[in-house]
């Protein structure tokens, strides 16, 4: 028997006995959650276009391989059914539909939503500084290096917080930032598509690189609430006074410096609450006040600070938010909304630790959006599995009542081998040709890093001669 012979068939094997081990153990009575999880699994294959069989079979050798060394590797998974060369190829001829993928997502949002529907929005990179070959490449600061910059490229990400405490974040857009774009102009164009699709009120969660001007102006015809931090260090303006009726009408009043207390003025609201984990919170709001550069825009600041800072915990600075709205909540419920814009930074771990996101070497930047629209996809899948999958947990691990995307991805083996998977079954084709005696390779092309950079006209440049 050949050795591709004994593959197959030590994988049917290993299949029989997961199968058998999950029929053992019986599924939780959760007809109505298996056949959404079961459906949504239907319409996304059919979202995947070429490749899809292949592409699906990856995806379910992701969500049940926790260790990978190289692409190849995830072909070992007994529910993946082809070669390990088609791990590749399935990323080279696959073309995931965002927008339908997008859509397939929002179908999954409850419409019982009291309030808000909340997204954060956020930017990373994947690190390629040895990937010459790569087109598209950029510099990109790392966060746990203060001052180091990596080469790399970047993407945006707006993702739906379906809970209030937790670590899940469920992307409905993760796509590549490209040289001619930048993180606010893409992050602003990934809103305005989510809520033109999505017929409810929308809540904006950001973080200070985003606390700006700029933002502000691009965001302005979209109808979304903005709950943003801004840096300690940052002027706002108030409203101007009554024209006077002589020159050019004033755009702006009196500064607030946000870190220089003399020019604070009286707040108009002064709330104190208890908070189980921060202790007593001291809560303060300012309203009419714009950036320099954005006077049409009025805004609404909140200082979170904590009243006893010795206790250990998160916020041991003051906190500085503004809201952008029509209508703004009591400060009592904003201000811990925001809170909740780290569980996209917790997706971000997951993906590049558990989801193998930042793996492969791919050699086009079209195969890295390809990879990179399957990070949502699979994220998805664990969050309609999480209620129906029975958790399995190692030796040294807690058991866990809420599981979290790493505790779910890690007991999916047993649910997807009872579910089953859309994808046709692999057919027999014939051996390759490979290449020919005497055909010359060509080198492939070295591209330069692209460095952003600030275009300052020069005087006298738009003078006639």
């Amino acid at each position: 028997m050949s050795g591709f012979t004994n593959i197959h068939t030590n994988r049917r094997v290993k299949r029989e006995k997961i199968l058998k081990i999950a029929k053992f153990k019986s599924l939780p009575q959760m007809n109505t959650s298996i056949s959404q999880l079961q459906k949504f699994r239907i319409n996304a294959y059919n979202c995947l276009g070429f490749a899809k069989d292949a592409t699906f079979d990856l995806l379910d050798a992701i969500l049940t391989t926790r260790n990978a060394h190289s692409l190849a590797d995830l072909s070992l998974s007994p529910l993946f059914r082809r070669q390990w060369s088609s791990v590749y190829e399935c990323l080279q001829d696959c073309r995931p539909n965002s927008n339908k993928l997008m859509e397939l997502y929002l179908e999954q949002i409850p419409g019982d939503e009291s309030e808000y529907i909340t997204v954060g929005i956020d930017h990373t990179y994947s690190a390629r500084p040895d990937s010459p070959t790569l087109k598209d490449r950029g510099y990109h600061h790392q966060p746990s290096a203060s001052g180091k910059v990596t080469i790399g490229q970047g993407y945006s990400t707006i993702a739906w917080i379906p809970e209030e405490k937790g670590s899940w974040a469920l992307p409905l857009r993760h796509e590549r930032i490209t040289s001619f774009e930048a993180p606010i102009g893409k992050a602003a164009w990934q809103l305005r598509k989510v809520t033109k699709s999505l017929n409810k009120p929308v809540l904006a969660l950001l973080d200070s690189e985003y606390g700006n001007a700029s933002w502000v102006n691009q965001t302005v015809d979209i109808e979304a609430d903005c709950l943003i931090r801004i840096r300690s260090n940052c002027c706002l303006w108030a409203e101007p006074g009554k024209y006077s009726g002589r020159g050019r009408p004033r755009k702006h009043g009196a500064k607030f410096k946000l870190n220089d207390q003399s020019t604070w003025w009286e707040a108009c609201e002064t709330v104190k609450v208890q908070d189980p984990k921060l202790g007593e919170i001291k809560l303060q709001q300012w309203s009419q006040l714009h950036f320099r550069n954005s006077p049409s825009v009025c805004m609404n600041l909140i200082l979170v600070e904590r009243i006893d800072s010795t206790k250990k915990g998160s916020l041991q600075k003051p906190l500085w938010l503004v809201f952008i709205g029509q209508k703004m909540p009591s400060i009592e419920k904003i201000w811990s909304k925001y809170l909740r814009r780290f569980a996209v930074d917790h997706w971000y771990r997951f993906i590049k630790q558990r989801l193998h996101w930042t793996l492969p070497a791919l050699s086009t930047p079209h195969q890295c959006e390809r990879w990179s629209d399957l990070m949502p996809l699979m994220t998805w899948q664990l969050w309609l599995a999480k209620d129906i999958v029975q958790e399995h947990h190692l030796p040294w691990q807690k058991s866990q009542s809420n599981l979290t995307p790493g505790r779910v991805a890690q007991s999916m083996l047993g649910l997807l081998m009872e579910i089953g998977t859309p994808a046709q079954s692999p057919k027999p084709r014939g051996k390759s040709t490979g290449w020919k005696t005497g055909q010359k390779r060509n080198k492939r092309i070295r591209y330069p890093v692209v460095k952003k950079r600030k275009t300052v006209a020069k005087k006298g440049k738009n003078k006639k001669r």
